[in-house]
């Protein structure tokens, strides 16, 4: 006999199994991570290498040492976004992962929804755009006024912006973790 009860509960349970599917991108996320850390480390082993065997009286010598490091760096942080993606991810739509709890002081990972998700990740893109700018401004030639104040104004830009993103991160109470929202009530009934 139709039981629309019996229909509508296994239709909530299909539906509530079906979260199962981000585990595809977590799982790309970590396998992803761990490729950009291989990158990263070999491009700053490349660097390391080259420094050992630079003439550092020829032009660029030490530019490129710095670029190669700075470019590992920036696969680094490529990864950590990848990183915080998939443990948001995992803990936003499958379960909180319990190991974490036995190192609190570890609290970049601890996400408790989507908006903080973003918040980090954009926080760490940030990061890789600064660190991008850097690399690409060692191998800048200024040859005009223009180009000094097109590169300043960039470099302004970023300040505010990480200016900006820092005030927001400690305004917004969907983006502070209880930890520290704890602390700042803490502070204030003191």
């Amino acid at each position: 006999m139709f039981n629309p009860r019996k229909i509508e509960a296994y239709f909530e349970l299909c539906l509530w199994k079906f979260r199962l599917f981000t585990l595809i991108p977590v799982l790309f996320g970590l396998l992803s991570t761990l490729n950009f850390f291989v990158i990263g480390s070999l491009e700053v082993v490349e660097g390391i290498l080259y420094s050992f065997q630079a003439d550092y009286q020829e032009d660029g010598a030490f530019i490129e040492v710095i670029t190669k490091v700075v470019g590992g760096i920036d696969h680094y942080l490529i990864g950590i976004v990848l990183l915080i993606f998939s443990f948001g991810i995992y803990e936003l739509f499958i379960s909180e992962i319990d190991v974490r709890f036995q190192f609190q002081e570890v609290k970049i990972l601890q996400i408790e929804n989507l908006d903080q998700l973003k918040h980090k990740i954009l926080q760490v893109i940030i990061m890789v755009m600064v660190i991008s700018f850097f690399k690409k401004a060692l191998s800048m030639e200024i040859k005009t006024m223009l180009d000094l104040l097109l590169f300043a104004s960039a470099v302004l830009l970023i300040a505010v912006s990480s200016y900006l993103l820092h005030l927001q991160s400690n305004n917004n109470p969907l983006i502070r973790s209880a930890p520290q929202k704890q602390q700042k009530n803490d502070h204030n009934q003191g």
